[in-house]
């Protein structure tokens, strides 16, 4: 019979659940070492698992099981991070209470990863939506309030009237949102912010002992956006008490500022405007604020801008110099307003262009007729009575001039960051209550800690109120709950709670923390088991949470760090991106209108044909009408015709999606597990391939065949407890090294490969050694956990695989006793020669030798040897005329 996969895999998930075979007990022996590997917490969506999941907790589950048959106490959670807007959209749509979307979903989920076989601690799991959860984000909130570091203020957002929500920048497009297509502006609102710029230095300095891809880091860096420069205050013509404050990295260029720019948020800007550009002004930012920042910053954009009527002074040369309004200046950014310098920065030059404003060089080099000089150089007409910094080179002009303003206190040295802080608040249900109080003199209390966790009221309806006009206040549904919710007395006075909502970030940034502690009702986590557990070692998850997440969790992590909650200035010390799973490669052919195929080489990326400009019919055709030639695929019966093969993003519109239960019901969970580790690289994106799972579901056929007799249904009789010989040991003791170096190594792939050799090798012997096969099923184990436990109990054991070591290497068993030394003739490969081992190194021996060989003594016997040149332990090549 075959190998029986379905019987077997749901036998022995039983089995591990029933005896807690990978419970992760609180009272363990503390000098063993620690292992705390993670995957990021899912978004447990109706939709169920994808393939694409399974990958990365695959990967984290072989390296818990590794650990674990290496004496490691490993910690290996799951949980969910349920709140969020899908969930409230989705009760929004359908009536049904987003709790109950909620633990549908988490049922779902946790049934579908179960049956993959993870050896996840389930007594450990936690829900963001668990008010045993929450009551601790909402204590951290509390930590952060206290510091100073959450604050109420009036922030410009996206705001969307149509869903009665405040929405994210990737949420916008084009102006509207993308849920709906409804108009977005932007416009101050009272929001929740908590203050990530305070720890922007750390946050910088600190990566650099991680562990972490190269990219994250630096797109780390570049969110953080950290620069030096100086601040710089303009006064405005005919408003005495009014100054622009700039912030600039080249101060050098000083002289060259030949007009302002203000954000179109900018408070100034009703205070300077002028009667004659009112109404141009209140047009233009009107329509600014329709606009995401991703649009209004776009390098290759038209470059709009509208006069305020009013001029700044140049505090350099006293030049009045005219002030702008231009949405290419976010108020996010530095100041929200810049003196612009066209000479030298682009963006600054065509807006200078296009609205003829004047363009003065300040940095020698380039022709400003055509474009900016942006190159360095050394200063010029950056001079007045008192001061100069002509023909200084620019890093020295910035240190000179930085000292002049700080002296004539117009302006100071400044480092500066891109970061902003965290807009904190949602104007949603489904989400944590925020634990404060607010009188009606503005007054802010925070919940004491005994009187939280502070629970979602249950209220009927919970959609937030739509309005059509942009000036509209949001309503959110916390409002509408139960008056006995909404106030609470204290000392007397009476208090209304808080109406938004945290986003669902909130309960992402510390889940880590929650794992290693998850019953504990009295402290976040203990510090005792913090300490020993953190950091955690290993972190695995998509590249698309690589600013967000990351930077929030390690804000978060920082701030407990400083009120001694933990013991780690970093929560992750190792990270690791899987690649992509896409779907299966699609082959296509381009036809004429004629009916002529073209070849794939000749269409233009728009599905032209390049010759005629023709618009090509695509027509998709199976695998098997292509032949694969050299590195080109052509069409089986017309070779001269190049197919395309692409595989795209999985998506329901394109119907690619592969879902795991179908992968589980036909192949089973360790072919699942064993496809997605050795498709390729963990790291790399891949295509998904059916033919790829049916060869690693024949692989654990051939597996299955070299302990069990098929027609017996019992363990081979050529199975014995005799002593393996020297070819059995050797085999396995290569297969050994190999599996645990590239474990070690996260390079699954090629350990996979190791493992396919092994069973070919093994199915060849007449005689197999019982220790050699049951030290195969150990090293097999992490891989496919359901079928090496299986043969490891048909094979005699009584206890579970998981409760034994990791197999050794022996270094001895691995010496090869000759060694194969390539011959060449003028660098032309000629004959090979099998030499000892020991003397495989000996220059003057293995040249001897292969002079020696009759097939090259009788091509070199008329010719002269001019030299020979030998690589020790790899080849001769012999020199002749």
């Amino acid at each position: 019979m075959a190998y029986p996969f379905q019987e077997i895999e749901t036998r022995w998930q039983r089995y591990w659940e029933e005896n807690k075979v990978y419970k992760t007990d609180d009272n363990i022996d503390l000098n063993k070492p620690k292992f705390y590997v993670l995957d990021m917490f899912p978004y447990p969506s109706g939709a169920g698992l994808h393939v694409g999941h399974p990958e990365g907790y695959t990967a984290t589950d072989i390296m818990a099981r590794y650990k674990r048959m290496n004496g490691f106490n490993v910690l290996h959670p799951m949980g969910w991070d349920a709140f969020g807007l899908p969930a409230e959209q989705y009760a929004i749509e359908t009536g049904t209470h987003p709790r109950i979307t909620t633990e549908k979903n988490i049922n779902r989920f946790r049934t579908q990863l179960k049956s993959l076989g993870f050896s996840y601690d389930w007594d450990r799991q936690v829900d963001t939506t668990d008010p045993n959860y929450y009551k601790w984000t909402q204590w951290i909130f509390i930590q952060l309030f206290k510091r100073g570091l959450a604050y109420l203020a009036e922030v410009p957002v996206n705001w969307c009237p149509a869903l009665g929500t405040v929405l994210a920048n990737e949420e916008v497009i084009d102006g509207k949102s993308e849920r709906g297509g409804h108009p977005v502006y932007k416009r101050p609102m009272r929001q929740w912010m908590l203050k990530i710029t305070a720890y922007a230095e750390r946050l910088l300095e600190d990566l650099e002992g991680l562990d972490w891809p190269e990219s994250t880091k630096e797109m780390q860096r570049n969110w953080i956006g950290k620069s030096e420069g100086a601040e710089v205050d303009f006064p405005v013509s005919g408003h005495e008490n009014e100054k622009i404050r700039v912030f600039t990295t080249r101060p050098d260029t000083l002289f060259g500022a030949t007009y302002m720019v203000l954000a179109p948020e900018h408070s100034l800007i009703n205070k300077i405007v002028t009667n004659e550009y009112t109404e141009k002004v209140k047009k233009y930012r009107d329509s600014a604020l329709q606009k995401s920042d991703l649009e209004r910053t776009e390098l290759q954009k038209e470059k709009t801008g509208v006069f305020t009527g009013s001029y700044a002074i140049n505090p350099t040369n006293n030049e009045l110099i005219p002030i702008w309004v231009a949405d290419y200046v976010l108020i996010s950014y530095g100041t929200g307003a810049i003196m612009a310098v066209p000479a030298h920065d682009q963006r600054d030059y065509e807006f200078a262009t296009k609205f003829n404003l004047p363009i003065r060089q300040v940095i020698s080099g380039g022709d400003i007729t055509k474009e900016a000089f942006t190159g360095d150089g050394l200063v010029i007409n950056s001079s007045n009575e008192a001061f100069t910094i002509n023909g200084l080179s620019v890093d020295k002009a910035k240190v000179k001039i930085t000292a002049w303003l700080q002296k004539k206190g117009i302006g100071e040295y400044k480092v500066n960051y891109k970061l902003r802080d965290w807009l904190f608040s949602r104007q949603r249900y489904w989400g944590e209550p925020f634990p404060v109080l607010h009188s009606e003199k503005g007054d802010i209390i925070c919940i004491e800690g005994k009187d939280l966790p502070v629970k979602l009221p249950e209220i009927k309806d919970f959609k937030p109120r739509t309005a059509e006009e942009s000036e509209t206040d949001p309503l959110p549904p916390l409002s509408r709950a139960p008056k006995s919710w909404k106030y609470v007395e204290k000392d007397g006075v009476i208090y209304h709670r808080e109406y938004n909502t945290m986003p669902q970030w909130a309960g992402y940034c510390w889940y880590y923390l929650r794992f290693i502690d998850p019953q504990n009702a009295h402290s976040l986590v203990d510090k005792h088991k913090e300490k020993y557990w953190m950091p955690v070692d290993l972190y695995v998850g998509g590249a698309e949470h690589s600013v967000l997440h990351l930077l929030y969790a390690r804000f978060w992590h920082k701030v407990l760090y400083d009120i001694g909650v933990v013991s780690t200035k970093e929560p992750f010390s190792k990270l690791v991106h899987q690649g992509m799973i896409l779907g299966e490669t699609e082959f296509s052919v381009y036809y004429t209108k004629d009916g002529n195929a073209i070849s794939s080489s000749f269409v233009t990326s728009d599905g032209c044909y390049n010759k005629t400009g023709e618009k090509l019919n695509k027509k998709k055709i199976s695998e098997e009408d292509t032949i694969k030639i050299g590195d080109k695929i052509v069409l089986q019966n017309n070779q001269k015709i190049e197919v395309e093969s692409r595989a795209y993003k999985m998506s329901k519109s394109r119907g690619n999606v592969v879902n795991p239960d179908h992968i589980v019901t036909g192949y089973g969970a360790d072919s699942l597990r064993l496809y997605e580790m050795f498709m390729g690289p963990l790291k790399d994106m891949k295509s998904w391939s059916m033919k790829g799972v049916e060869g690693v579901h024949r692989f654990l056929n051939r597996v299955w065949r070299l302990f069990i007799d098929e027609n017996e249904n019992k363990i081979l009789g050529n199975i014995t407890t005799a002593e393996p010989d020297t070819l059995q040991l050797k085999t396995l003791h290569q297969v050994i090294k190999k599996v645990t170096c590239d474990i070690e190594n996260m390079q699954f792939n090629t350990a996979i490969a190791a493992l396919m050799i092994f069973v070919n090798e093994a199915n060849k012997w007449e005689k197999k050694s019982r220790d050699v096969l049951e030290s195969f099923l150990l090293i097999l184990n992490p891989f496919a956990p359901h079928i090496t436990e299986e043969l490891w109990q048909r094979i005699g054991n009584k206890d579970t695989i998981a409760a034994h070591r990791w197999p050794k290497y022996n270094e001895n068993y691995l010496k090869e006793d000759t060694k194969e030394i390539v011959i060449q003739i003028n660098g032309k490969l000629r004959a090979t020669m099998q030499t000892p081992a020991d003397e495989a190194d000996n220059k003057k021996y293995i040249e001897n030798q292969a002079l020696s060989i009759e097939a090259i003594k009788s091509r070199i016997e008329d010719k002269s040897i001019l030299r020979v040149i030998s690589v020790p332990g790899k080849l001769v090549n012999i020199v002749v005329k």
